[in-house]
């Protein structure tokens, strides 16, 4: 069976789902690699690395000859419609939103995984795209703050004076809230951070960060992520955070809950309490924001007493190092195919807890019982 990359097209996307040393591992599983030319370009993968591998590389991808396809961002419904039944992709698919592309997959009688389904339990680690591109996310957002700070992140005594190290609140412990912890710490911030979720209170502190604790009942979804809190509990919450961002020279956010919009955790009053010359960077902003105000993709200030405030919504987060990302990215995706593949034929067994709830659709079907029912309401 072949398995073919074609070259990403949506805007901004610079990662790539494979790269040649893991051609390797799809040749010994028996597995044919065609790699459409380009792909791997912003990725530092050329096509001769390609070829090198033993993958083939061509111009154009024919989607009516695939068998399995590898990608990044979800299918145009466009490139879906012409793919054979039985077909086999892999990828981020955004189900919630690009209900479109579902019911395109559902339909061509297509059995696609979907990445950001991939269960959080032990032996599914090694396949945990979100996890991975995660890590890459937290780490930028921290950069891109540091470059607009107009001053030192850490310490610094000299025979001048000494200047204080800067103040760094990140708002969400996930991955990559505790990645944009520790990468602030290793430029010398002193950090501090919030979850809703308790659990998360030792973890920042090993990263040597201090854990807010504002009193507040504990929010705990499933496979350790955030759900949803009423609206009274998030207005106490900004209410109790406010002294906190007021008192930090850059903000980071990072919350979310799967599939739902992100939460409002920073108003702009809030903001207007921040010293002049802060930095803000919303991590979530593609999803809705943390901060209101947030545009993905730009950055806007906010006036405060004596200057403003910059607000970076934050766009393309792991694209923008696409080499780490798609390293992470093609291994992650590897890991998944090679589950479903023995002697060179792909052959998912859906009743594998790992490939039954990556599974988007299969055979006609929607087998993802929320993003069902939404397409449920569409089609209503």
């Amino acid at each position: 069976m072949k398995v073919t990359v074609p070259a990403e097209i949506t805007p901004g996307e610079r990662r790539v789902a494979i790269l040649p040393d893991v051609v390797s591992s799809y040749r010994r599983a028996g597995l044919e690699v065609t790699v459409q030319s380009g792909a791997g370009r912003h990725a530092l993968a050329s096509d001769e690395a390609f070829v090198l591998s033993g993958a083939e590389v061509v111009d154009t991808v024919e989607a009516s000859t695939v068998d399995v396809l590898l990608h990044v961002r979800p299918l145009n419904p466009a490139v879906v419609n012409k793919l054979k039944p039985g077909a086999v992709t892999i990828g981020f698919c955004s189900p919630s939103t690009e209900l479109r592309t579902v019911r395109a997959l559902r339909d061509a009688g297509v059995t696609s995984f979907a990445m950001e389904l991939v269960p959080r339990i032990s032996r599914a680690q090694s396949m945990d795209a979100l996890t991975s591109q995660a890590l890459v996310a937290g780490y930028r957002c921290v950069l891109e703050a540091a470059m607009r700070l107009p001053r030192f992140f850490p310490l610094f005594m000299t025979a001048a004076g000494t200047v204080p190290p800067a103040k760094v609140l990140v708002l969400g412990a996930g991955v990559a809230g505790l990645q944009a912890i520790a990468t602030a710490r290793r430029l010398g911030a002193v950090v501090s951070a919030y979850d809703v979720r308790p659990s998360s209170a030792d973890e920042v502190r090993s990263m040597g960060a201090a854990f807010l604790d504002l009193g507040l009942d504990a929010i705990e979804g499933t496979g350790g992520y955030a759900r949803e809190q009423t609206e009274e509990r998030a207005a106490r919450q900004r209410e109790l955070l406010a002294p906190h961002v007021a008192a930090s020279d850059v903000l980071i956010t990072t919350a979310a809950v799967p599939g739902r919009s992100a939460p409002l955790l920073v108003t702009t009053a809030m903001l207007g309490g921040m010293p002049p010359g802060a930095v803000v960077v919303d991590l979530a902003a593609e999803s809705g924001g943390n901060v209101e105000g947030t545009r993905p993709g730009e950055e806007v200030t906010v006036g405060v007493d004596g200057g403003e405030v910059r607000l970076l919504g934050l766009k393309d987060a792991a694209s923008t190092m696409p080499v780490d990302a798609s390293r992470l990215y093609a291994k992650n995706v590897a890991n998944l195919l090679l589950l479903m593949t023995s002697d060179g034929l792909v052959a998912p067994d859906l009743e594998d807890d790992v490939l039954g709830g990556a599974c988007l659709t299969h055979d006609g079907v929607v087998r993802h019982a929320p993003t069902a029912a939404l397409l449920d309401e569409t089609e209503a």
